[in-house]
């Protein structure tokens, strides 16, 4: 592998780890995807989408900055969210710069400050970055009210106003987060955008699909796990197939009903938005095959919990 790392590095080279942090639903994946110019994480107005820290690899000629896309910071009210919440806090113990995600359309509220509060305990060992984000959705007045709004919450390290969407100043939150780096050669080789599994990916995007039109209480319950990924044999060598089978799981039978939908409709639509997102990842055509099941209460259960992925000790 060490072949695959770049050997022209110019002096003063930086390269390390970066967290994003926030409320659910701030837009810390939609920057993660921006900044490293690929869908490495799903998004979904639905909050606390992310339940994994995806590692997304941004590569620039005098820098590599290693995105780490947190779950959204929350008062949890299962032992998921506790786990979560635990989640991100060994996270935030291992970067050398945290970038804080506020949307410059909504106010600072508790959970803002909520989370402005942990992030001053380790402020003074690792620099913090504000990042005001959806700034495509406000006026120029309401931009100005949020930045100096967020200069009072707390002492940042900066304060960037950003759209993921429209790219507005993406390569500058690159480039504020990179000056915080220490310098070192690349952590990772030459054009790898994640370090995640395969599987992993596949599971988040077929929940993202999943996630699209439900109702509030479904995100929640739903649990994704693939369950196989094998070429399949026999095909020609130009036009390969993988075979992909995946579980859904939810905690009730009704939900069940609403992810299948009417005559199997829902479910149909899920796979189709799925694989062609999947297929973009992989390069390659696959077959999916989609099952529902029933996992009662998983989200309260630490045996479930662990068998679905969620045991993070």
């Amino acid at each position: 592998m060490t072949d695959l790392f770049r050997t022209d590095l110019p002096e003063g080279y930086r390269a390390g780890f970066a967290c994003l942090v926030g409320r659910p639903n701030t837009g810390k994946s939609t920057l993660t995807n921006a900044l490293v110019g690929s869908k490495i994480a799903i998004t979904s107005a639905k909050p606390q989408t992310t339940r994994h820290t995806i590692r997304g690899i941004v590569h620039r000629d005098d820098h590599q900055l290693v995105l780490v896309d947190t779950p959204g910071l929350h008062r949890p009210r299962t032992l998921l969210g506790a786990r979560l919440n635990d989640l991100v806090a060994a996270t935030l113990s291992e970067v050398d710069v945290i970038g804080f995600c506020l949307p410059a359309n909504e106010r600072i509220g508790p959970g803002d400050r909520y989370i402005a509060e942990q992030l001053q305990m380790v402020s003074g060992r690792t620099p913090v970055v504000a990042l005001v984000t959806k700034t495509d959705l406000v006026d120029r007045e309401r931009l100005t009210e949020a930045l100096i709004a967020v200069e009072q919450l707390g002492d940042f390290a900066d304060i960037v106003p950003v759209s993921a969407r429209d790219g507005y100043q993406v390569d500058t939150v690159d480039a504020v987060l990179a000056k915080h780096l220490p310098e070192s050669p690349p952590l990772y080789p030459d054009g790898e955008i994640t370090d995640e599994p395969e599987t992993v990916l596949v599971a988040e995007l077929v929940r993202e699909a999943a996630l699209e039109g439900v109702r509030d209480e479904l995100p929640h319950s739903l649990a994704v796990q693939v369950e196989e990924m094998r070429p399949r044999e026999d095909r020609p060598e130009d036009k390969p197939l993988w075979d992909v089978h995946v579980n859904l799981f939810v905690e009730r039978p009704s939900q069940k009903a609403i992810v299948i939908g009417r005559k199997g409709a829902r479910l149909k639509e899920i796979g189709m938005t799925a694989r062609k997102n999947i297929e973009a990842i992989l390069g390659t055509s696959i077959y999916l095959d989609l099952h529902v099941k029933v996992a009662k209460d998983w989200q309260r259960d630490p045996k479930q919990l662990g068998r679905l992925g969620f045991d993070f000790s």
